[in-house]
């Protein structure tokens, strides 16, 4: 597939042009990313090495959701923090379609792995005696087979009209990555069909999928009626930290995708919300009442206490 464009790089504006607000932006987005990355692989790890997590299905999912987390966060961050210390902010056409990809193919797995986890929180609430035989591990693997293929998919439709786009004249990007938005605004071609398939691509998915995972979680909230006064302060505290995460990461990206593609003034604010800072809160919210994780986290870490002195 080749692009016909004869633009070989892309500057990129940023956060901000003032040195004093790039520094703070490379200060902050560091301690955010080293954050991250440290939390959300403390997740997998913790249980990848705990058996009695790992065989549950809603642990099988929260480590694939924080490896993913980990990974969005490093197709963005980095390059933010980069170019906080230079005064050029450039990036080449080929590293600008790589961010762009790997961005939407990481998010549009995640997307779909949060459908996953609250489908495995319907049958453990709405059908507790056939729990364990309905989210069998082979359910679990094809679920995630899904939602990798879901995220190829979405994947190659971006590419599939990305790579149709003439670049020809301007290469300013004002923003501080590669998005499909902003780099619409520099094609040399009438770009109004390609916005409808922004809307009807990204848009139409998030809130599709964000109104199923409402719809689903109102079902489970409803079915707590018939559940004890115990159970329904369990299946809370669980369902509240899933509901948390979905709000957090589906209305910054529908506010995004799902409306014409006019700029305001914090479009970059948003997307730092939910490319920066939801994989940070996101360990955090599933961790902060999950006594199971908790455990599993210091029990891991005594391990490798043990395993370092012997050393």
């Amino acid at each position: 597939m080749h692009n016909h464009s004869f633009v070989t790089e892309f500057i990129l504006l940023g956060l901000s042009q003032n040195p004093r607000v790039q520094k703070m932006v490379f200060i902050v987005f560091l301690f955010v990313y080293v954050a991250t990355i440290g939390s959300n692989m403390l997740i997998v790890v913790t249980i990848v090495c705990s058996p009695a997590l790992l065989e549950s299905p809603m642990y099988f999912f929260l480590a694939f959701l924080s490896f993913l987390d980990a990974c969005v966060s490093s197709v963005i961050t980095p390059k933010v923090i980069a170019d906080s210390l230079c005064e050029r902010k450039s990036i080449s056409f080929e590293g600008c379609m790589m961010q762009l990809f790997a961005g939407h193919f990481f998010a549009g797995v995640e997307v779909i792995v949060l459908t996953a986890m609250a489908y495995d929180r319907y049958v453990a609430i709405c059908k507790p005696l056939h729990y364990f035989s309905i989210m069998n591990r082979r359910l679990c693997c094809v679920l995630m087979g899904v939602a990798w293929v879901g995220g190829f998919l979405h994947f190659v439709i971006q590419i599939l009209f990305t790579f149709q786009l003439p670049f020809c004249g301007p290469n300013v990007i004002d923003h501080f990555m590669c998005d499909l938005y902003p780099l619409l605004k520099l094609a040399c071609t009438d770009t109004h069909i390609f916005d409808l398939l922004v809307v009807a691509n990204s848009g139409s998915i998030c809130i599709i999928i964000f109104s199923l995972l409402l719809v689903s979680y109102g079902v489970i909230l409803f079915s707590l009626r018939k559940c004890s006064s115990e159970g329904r302060r369990k299946a809370l505290s669980t369902c509240g930290s899933h509901v948390a995460v979905v709000i957090l990461l589906f209305v910054p990206c529908i506010f995004i995708y799902a409306r014409p593609p006019s700029a305001f003034s914090f479009d970059k604010m948003v997307t730092t919300f939910y490319t920066m800072l939801t994989p940070l809160l996101n360990p955090l919210i599933y961790t902060f009442k999950n006594k199971d994780v908790k455990n599993a986290i210091v029990k891991v870490w005594k391990r490798l206490v043990v395993v370092s002195g012997k050393i």
